[in-house]
C-alpha cells in the first residue's frame, strides 16, 4: 500500500463518537425554536450532554460571554459530588432539569436542558475557563453534563428522542433559525 491509499484510510476512519456513541437528539428543546440538544449515550449506559450542531450558539458569528451552572438560589450543578460504585450524592435530573444557562456575547441567554432522567455525574468545568470549547468542539471538549440513566430506564429513555434521521428530517422541514 502506498502512502496515499494509507491517508485515504485513516481519513475515512470513524471518530471516537461515532464509533462508541449513538447520537439522539431533541429539537426545538421546550418549544424554543432551533435550540437542540444531542445526547451522545455509550454502550454503558452513560450519556454526554451536548449542543446539537444546529443550535443557535453554535451558528456563525457567535461568541460565549458567560456559563452558569448555578440554576437557582439553592441550585447550583457544580456542587454536585458523587463518591462510590454507586454514584452516591449525585443529583437526579428529569428530562427538563436545566443544566445550565450559557450568555452569549449580545446578551442572549440559552438554558441547557438534560434531556433524560437520571443521575448527574459529572458537568463540565473546563468550558466555565475556556467558553470557546463550547463552540470548536461541542462533541467532544466542549459537552455540558454526563447523565447515568438508571438500568431499568435506560432502554426507554431514547423513546422520546430522535436518531439522527429523524432530526435530519426535522431541520430539513423548518425555516432557517434566525438568532432573536
Amino acid at each position: 500500500m502506498d502512502c496515499v491509499e494509507q491517508s485515504d484510510a485513516d481519513a475515512e476512519a470513524p471518530s471516537v463518537i461515532d464509533r462508541y456513541f449513538t447520537r439522539w437528539y431533541r429539537a426545538d428543546m421546550k418549544g424554543n425554536p432551533c435550540e437542540d440538544h444531542c445526547i451522545l449515550q455509550h454502550s454503558n449506559r452513560l450519556c454526554v450532554i451536548t449542543l446539537a450542531e444546529t443550535h443557535p450558539i453554535l451558528q456563525e458569528g457567535r461568541t460565549v460571554k458567560s456559563i452558569n451552572y448555578q440554576i437557582s438560589h439553592g441550585c447550583s450543578r457544580l456542587n454536585n459530588k458523587v463518591s462510590g460504585k454507586s454514584k452516591r450524592g449525585a443529583q437526579f435530573v428529569t428530562d427538563f432539569a436545566p443544566l445550565c444557562r450559557i450568555t452569549c456575547s449580545d446578551d442572549t441567554e440559552y438554558t441547557i436542558y438534560s434531556c433524560i432522567r437520571g443521575r448527574l455525574l459529572e458537568v463540565n468545568e473546563n468550558i466555565l475557563e475556556t467558553p470557546n470549547l463550547l463552540l470548536q468542539k461541542p462533541s467532544t471538549d466542549g459537552y455540558i453534563a454526563v447523565i447515568l440513566p438508571k438500568f431499568e430506564e435506560s432502554k426507554s429513555i431514547t423513546e422520546s428522542l430522535l436518531t439522527r434521521e429523524e432530526f435530519e428530517k426535522v431541520v430539513s422541514k423548518r425555516s432557517l433559525c434566525q438568532p432573536s
